[in-house]
């Protein structure tokens, strides 16, 4: 059980907290709102994105998540921060010179969520040493300038050293780049709490039913609070619909009948202990055999291997795995790995929708991930596609867009150089608590008021009773799921751990929310059930 007792932080000594999330506040502040500039249907990193932007603007901001925020696709990606080696290939240039524009900007704007990360490309000969040897050149060109270490070829020795887990058998040597990763739901709740911070309003569990012109021709906005069965209306100058894979589906609120927009494809992961992966580089494998790109990846003290590209017709809240997608992932990574992974080792499988942009019958992995922007008649502004990387870039766009809506041109962009909630300028990427950033030392001082805070949650992972009640307090936390999958991402890590962790997680929340033990039990039960669709089936 860790201590730390020995850390003493003090109020004098703790940073400043301004973004702190308080639903109640939200609701209060919503009730007495009159009218707001912006309106933000979704609560992924577009949603949150275009917030903090309109927020930070100075326009009257409110975003409205109908489950909780990156409940969905924006907490089941790679982890990269990335300009997107695959592109190349395709020959989108400049989407990778965005992309990786946006990929330092993010290393500079939040580095306790967004770290640099080396990727090793093992090769069998010397043609494919000098193929994607080239290739990275070209990536490092078109980050030249940016202060990254530059790609590097490397003997068969030195593979081996920079990631002692890639299989060495026919390998001929290889190439290492640098790449960016991140936690992205501890990114979209940075974000949430940046656009608080910056004088905005976000608010989870409100659902979007209707929406409607009232007589003076603002959008008016009807929204179920489905914690407590409340509705309410917000009136808006703008709406914006960031609602990922379910934009056609708020389309069809604004003006039935709408061409659908999105091509939707899922991305399947499996993460698997460290033991895959011991070494500190990840492993990216740029052509299987049908020509998508597979990455391996140490990511909290776990190996996350990723990810398919896989065309699907339904679009549900909990995408499931196929069993081909699975067998993809596991046999690719048994040419690559020393140690082949079989699936009574996966701790997790998780799956994310991608909204691409499309309706032709050609194969995913081709259609673009740029975004798109379209404005209804009744001036619903839709935005879809696009992808983590470049959801400033995005934000940036849609907001300009709003802006020219209503009168206010004049309000210009500054999130290029706007810190994120928890930036810190001694930040530590190997310390305890490092992914909170500023919050860090207070978080440490509630572990320690609590008289359960240092209590380890689970022997194989690294998780606390006090970071529940940080959830609790200050981010919004409502049910187990919440504080298992996103706030701590015990799920996404080991679902069988985090089914046993639920009961005691319950019983926290429950003493805090005031809840009796049938919600308890309801909790618990909902959280099995959900977990049982991240574990493999034998």
């Amino acid at each position: 059980m860790p201590s730390f007792d020995h850390l003493h932080p003090s109020d004098a000594h703790a940073p400043k907290r301004t973004g702190l999330l308080n639903r109640t506040k939200a609701l209060a502040d919503v009730r007495n709102s009159g009218v707001w500039d912006v309106v933000i249907i979704g609560g992924g990193a577009t949603g949150l994105g275009a917030a903090v932007d309109a927020a930070s603007r100075g326009l009257r901001t409110l975003l409205l998540e109908r489950d909780d925020f990156a409940k969905g696709t924006s907490s089941r990606s790679t982890k990269l921060v990335h300009g997107g080696v695959r592109y190349l290939k395709q020959g989108r240039i400049r989407m990778v010179m965005k992309a990786l524009r946006e990929r330092d900007q993010l290393l500079k704007n939040a580095p306790h969520l967004v770290n640099l990360r080396q990727f090793v490309v093992p090769c069998r000969n010397y043609a494919e040493i000098g193929f994607y040897g080239i290739g990275l050149k070209l990536y490092d060109i078109l980050a030249s300038g940016r202060g990254l270490p530059p790609s590097r070829v490397l003997s068969r020795n030195a593979v081996i050293r920079e990631q002692e887990g890639v299989n060495d058998s026919h390998l001929a040597g290889g190439i290492e780049y640098s790449d960016g990763q991140f936690d992205d739901s501890r990114l979209a709740l940075a974000l949430a709490q940046t656009c608080v911070r910056e004088g905005g309003t976000v608010i989870n569990y409100c659902n979007v039913k209707a929406l409607s012109k009232n007589a003076q021709m603002l959008m008016e906005v009807q929204v179920v609070d489905s914690e407590v069965g409340e509705e309410f209306r917000v009136t808006a100058r703008s709406v914006i619909n960031a609602t990922g894979v379910f934009v056609d589906a708020v389309r069809e609120m604004d003006a039935p009948g709408k061409k659908s927009l999105i091509r939707a494809s899922q991305g399947v992961h499996l993460v698997l202990p460290a033991s895959f992966l011991p070494g500190p580089a990840a492993v990216m494998v740029p052509s299987t055999d049908d020509g998508r790109v597979l990455f391996c990846i140490p990511w909290k003290g776990h190996a996350l291997l990723g990810t398919t590209d896989t065309p699907v017709k339904s679009i549900d809240t909990e995408p499931r795995a196929l069993e081909e997608e699975i067998a993809f992932l596991i046999g690719h990574a048994g040419r690559y790995l020393k140690k082949a992974p079989s699936r009574s080792d996966v701790l997790s499988v998780f799956v994310g929708l991608r909204p691409l942009i499309g309706n032709s019958k050609g194969p995913t992995k081709s259609v673009s991930r740029e975004h798109m922007i379209l404005e209804s008649e009744s001036g619903l502004i839709t935005i879809t596609g696009g992808k983590w990387t470049t959801y400033r870039y995005m934000a940036e766009q849609v907001v300009n867009r709003v802006c020219r809506r209503i009168g206010a041109s004049d309000r210009t962009c500054v999130t290029r150089d706007l810190p994120l909630y928890g930036h810190s300028n001694d930040h530590d990427d190997h310390i305890m608590f490092s992914e909170y950033g500023s919050d860090r030392l207070a978080l440490i001082k509630t572990i320690q008021e609590d008289a359960q805070g240092d209590e380890r949650l689970h022997p194989d992972l690294p998780f606390v009773m006090g970071q529940v009640t940080w959830a609790l307090r200050h981010e919004m936390a409502f049910t187990v799921e919440d504080v298992l999958a996103r706030r701590m991402r015990a799920l996404f890590l080991n679902a069988a751990a985090s089914i046993e962790m639920a009961p005691a997680v319950a019983r926290k929340m429950a003493a805090y929310l005031d809840k009796d033990s049938d919600w308890i039990e309801r909790q618990v039960s909902s959280f099995t059930s959900l977990a049982s669709r991240y574990q493999l089936q034998p």
